[in-house]
C-alpha cells in the first residue's frame, strides 16, 4: 500500500479516483439483464427453468423449484452444533437491535377541529435474495438473517427468499436451517437476474412481492435497479469498502488485518487508512505486505489495495475526520484513543465500528446492526437496510367545518396560484353549503 501525505496533489488524485469508483454497468449488461427480465415476465416457470438448467442446475424441474418440507427437515441433521449455536446467538442480537427500529402508528388532535396521523403498515410481501456462495460451498448464512429478520419484524406477511441451487439442484443445509430458524416461508431454488424479475412480476410458482432486497453481482444488482418502481428495493450496493481513522495509539496489526478484510473481497473493493501517525503508517504497510501473504484470496486483496487501498496520513484527526465524511464509507472504524468523543462528528457512514476490538467482521455476522449498507458514498443521503424498508406510512386527515372555514381562504390562494382552479372550488364549495 502506498502512504500519501494529505493534502497533497499525490493524494487528492488517488482519492478521485476511490471516490469516482461508483455504480456504473455496461451498456451490453443492461440490454442483457433487461432481456431477461421481460422474458421472465412474459414466460414466467418456463423461463425461469431454462435459465436454471443452462446456469446453475440442469436436472431443474418446475416440479423441483420450490423447497420442500422434507428438504427443509433434511437440512437440520447435516450441519453441526457450532453453527447451531452461532446461529442462535446471531438471530438473537440482530432480532433484538432491529425490534428497537419499529415505527408506530400515532394520531394528533392539537390543532382544534382536526384529527391527523399516520398509519403504520407492513407491505403484504417480500422477497430475499440470498447469493449462491461458491455454488454453495460458501454458504451466504449471514444474507438470510440480514434480510428475512427486519422482514418479519416488521410483519411482512409473506416472506420468501430465492437463492441459486448447486448443480446437483439442492441448497446449502445451512441456509435452508437459517431460512427455518428466522420464519421464512417459502424457498426458491433461482438465482441472478431471472430470480428478481420472478419476484417483481410473479411467476406460475414463484409469488410477486412488494419489496426485494440482499446482495448479488452485477447482474442482480442491476436487476434491482431496472425492477425498482415496479417493487421496492433497499439499495443499489457497489463493491465493499472500509475506512479507518485510527491515531498512534492504534495496533497496526489489527488496521492490517481489517483493511484485508475488505480488500479480499473484489477487486474494486477499497481500503483506506487515515492517520494522524507517520511511525504507524510506516508499521500499517508492513503488517499489511505481511498478512497478505497468508490469504487465500491473496491476488484479489493485492489488486484492491493497489488500485482503491491507500494509507493517508493527515496533521490532526480533525483532518482525518472531515476526510471520512467526504468519502462516507461504507464501514468506518475509529481506531483512536477516545472514539466516542470522534463519532459524534461523523456525519456520513454506513455504520460506525468503535476501539479495537469492534472490526467490521463482527458487524457482518453479530452485533445485531444490519451489514447491509449503503455503498460508493451514498451514506451521505442513505441507510442500512432496517425494519423501514418493509413498512409503508399512510397519512390519516380529518377537519370540521369550523377547521375548514378557518384555513380556507389559504388553501384558495395556495390553489390559485398554482392555476389548479377545481382544486379551490373543491374548497368553495363547502363553503357555500350549510353544515348538515
Amino acid at each position: 500500500m502506498k502512504i500519501l501525505r494529505y493534502p497533497s496533489n499525490a493524494a487528492e488524485k488517488k482519492m478521485r479516483s476511490i471516490i469516482a469508483r461508483d455504480i456504473d454497468f455496461r451498456k451490453a449488461d443492461v440490454q442483457a439483464v433487461t432481456r431477461i427480465l421481460n422474458d421472465v415476465k412474459r414466460n414466467g416457470d418456463e423461463a425461469l427453468i431454462r435459465y436454471c438448467q443452462a446456469f446453475d442446475a440442469p436436472g431443474m424441474t418446475i416440479e423441483t423449484l420450490a423447497v420442500t418440507p422434507e428438504e427443509m427437515a433434511a437440512a437440520r441433521t447435516k450441519v453441526d452444533r457450532a453453527f447451531l449455536k452461532a446461529l442462535n446467538r446471531a438471530v438473537a442480537q440482530i432480532d433484538g437491535f432491529h425490534r428497537q427500529q419499529l415505527p408506530k402508528s400515532w394520531i394528533d388532535t392539537r390543532r382544534p377541529g382536526t384529527l391527523l396521523g399516520q398509519m403504520v403498515h407492513p407491505v403484504d410481501a417480500a422477497g430475499v435474495y440470498v447469493p449462491g456462495g461458491k455454488g454453495g460451498n460458501t454458504p451466504l448464512v449471514s444474507s438470510v438473517l440480514m434480510g428475512a429478520i427486519p422482514a418479519k419484524i416488521a410483519g411482512v406477511p409473506k416472506v420468501v427468499m430465492v437463492t441459486p441451487p448447486m448443480p446437483s439442484g439442492e441448497v446449502a443445509p445451512h441456509l435452508l436451517v437459517a431460512a427455518k430458524k428466522v420464519g421464512v416461508d417459502a424457498v426458491y431454488k433461482v438465482g441472478s437476474a431471472w430470480a428478481i424479475g420472478a419476484l417483481a412480476y410473479g411467476t406460475e410458482t414463484l409469488p410477486k412481492v412488494n419489496v426485494v432486497v440482499g446482495p448479488g453481482n452485477i447482474f442482480v444488482t442491476l436487476a434491482k435497479k431496472i425492477v425498482a418502481g415496479t417493487v421496492g428495493i433497499d439499495m443499489i450496493a457497489g463493491p465493499s469498502e472500509i475506512l479507518i481513522v485510527a491515531d498512534g495509539t492504534a495496533d497496526p496489526e489489527y488496521i492490517a488485518a481489517d483493511l484485508l478484510s475488505q480488500a479480499e473481497h473484489d477487486p474494486l473493493a477499497s481500503a483506506i487508512l487515515v492517520t494522524d501517525s507517520a511511525e504507524l503508517a510506516q508499521a500499517v504497510k508492513a503488517a499489511v505486505e505481511i498478512q497478505l501473504a497468508a490469504l487465500s484470496r491473496v491476488d484479489i486483496a493485492r489488486q484492491s489495495l493497489s488500485a482503491f487501498g491507500a494509507i493517508m496520513v493527515v496533521e490532526n484527526v480533525d483532518v482525518a475526520i472531515g476526510l471520512a465524511n467526504h468519502i462516507a464509507p461504507e464501514h468506518l472504524e475509529l481506531q483512536v484513543a477516545e472514539p466516542m468523543d470522534v463519532a459524534p462528528r461523523i456525519r456520513n457512514a454506513g455504520a460506525i465500528f468503535l476501539g479495537p476490538y469492534t472490526p467490521e467482521p463482527v458487524g457482518d455476522y453479530m452485533a445485531g446492526p444490519n451489514h447491509v449498507l449503503p455503498t460508493a458514498g451514498t451514506a451521505r443521503f442513505s441507510s442500512a437496510l432496517s425494519v423501514d424498508h418493509f413498512m409503508k406510512k399512510t397519512s390519516l386527515i380529518r377537519y370540521s367545518r369550523a377547521a375548514l372555514r378557518k384555513e380556507a381562504r389559504d388553501i384558495i390562494s395556495l390553489a390559485t396560484v398554482e392555476g389548479l382552479g377545481a382544486h379551490a372550488s373543491a374548497i368553495r364549495i363547502r363553503l357555500k353549503k350549510k353544515a348538515k
